[in-house]
């Protein structure tokens, strides 16, 4: 058994990571600025708190072995895309991550796994959504199309560097596009998988939602229990470089759009008005993480489509009173 500390429990991936690493026996610190709002984490302890605060990371690193370090201001295209939001977003996940690492170490934690996001690659490969190019190699020249994907570029090098430095053991993940229940459904930071869902569960059949752009944007999403068995994989190897977790599954938004109508049984039309909508085209390539860990999605997008679409009407349901099917 480790005694292992969780920045970001309160989140979303966060949270479904604590419940793994619980159901494998482990000992859990969980901290996060607050609680996880759709469910009871089964953390050994939860401490509410802020980690941008040096005197909050300074106690709970003490006794830990090994550092999973998710907490970052973050949200979906509508809260990251927008310029509104950037320099609390370089703040704040910058200083968590120096905040972590630097008194991690004086810990003594010895092993440290960090989050970072497909949107630290380079603009100028994702402008073709037919042909995107987001292999791991492939993130210099540096070019990222938000301050969100370089603060992530920069934290990248920061636990890089620590571990020739410090010779602490680091493992650093690309996530692309997690989704699933348990997550942000509305409220402005939420991801598409959970718009969309959120959309057509309030929609009556025949009626009309929006989409931002022309909806031909392309993205792959991946589940999150697939994230999280790809984290794992990751924590328990010996892979010190970068790897994309993600899926192949390119969709477009339209598509993304009508599956989730087809899961809820409506026709409903979709107006495309002007919004954030980041790269034109990102897909995750698995070449490298299926070469060195042996692990490629195991379910196609449909049935974690299936999962989170029920599970977000019945928290429109809970949350509105209303359900339109």
């Amino acid at each position: 058994m480790k005694r292992i500390l969780v920045n970001g429990a309160g989140g979303f991936i966060g949270g479904h990571l604590v419940t793994r690493l619980k159901n494998e026996g482990h000992w859990v610190r969980a901290v996060d600025l607050k609680q996880h709002e759709y469910t009871q984490l089964p953390a050994d302890e939860f401490v509410q708190a802020d980690l941008r605060e040096q005197s909050v990371v300074k106690k709970v690193v003490e006794g830990i072995d090994e550092i999973y370090q998710l907490a970052a201001d973050m949200g979906g295209a509508g809260y990251i895309f927008t310029g509104e939001h950037d320099a609390d977003i370089m703040h704040n996940s910058a200083t968590i991550n120096l905040n972590t690492l630097h008194y991690g170490r004086l810990s003594g934690v010895k092993k440290f796994f960090y989050s970072s996001s497909a949107c630290m690659y380079p603009a100028y490969n994702q402008t073709d959504p037919d042909n995107p190019n987001c292999a791991e190699d492939s993130a210099y020249p540096a070019n990222p199309d938000s301050e969100y994907g370089w603060e992530k570029l920069f934290s990248e090098r920061l636990f890089l560097s620590y571990m020739r430095n410090y010779k602490v053991e680091v493992h650093v993940a690309r996530f692309h596009n997690i989704f699933g229940p348990l997550g942000t459904w509305d409220g402005g930071k939420e991801k598409a998988p959970a718009a969309i869902c959120r959309k057509v569960a309030m929609t009556p059949d025949g009626g009309e939602m929006e989409i931002w752009g022309d909806g031909e944007q392309t993205r792959s999403f991946l589940y999150v229990d697939e994230c999280v068995e790809a984290v794992r994989r990751l924590m328990d190897s010996q892979v010190s470089i970068p790897l994309n977790i993600g899926s192949e599954e390119k969709v477009t938004i339209n598509q993304l759009a009508a599956m989730a109508m087809e899961i809820a049984g409506k026709t409903i039309k979709l107006k495309h008005i002007p919004g954030p909508q980041g790269v034109r085209g990102r897909n995750s390539d698995n070449r490298l993480i299926e070469k060195s860990l042996g692990w490629k999605p195991s379910r196609p997008l449909r049935e974690g489509m299936e999962k989170t679409y029920r599970w977000i009407e019945k928290q429109a349901e809970i949350k509105y009173g209303v359900l339109t099917s």
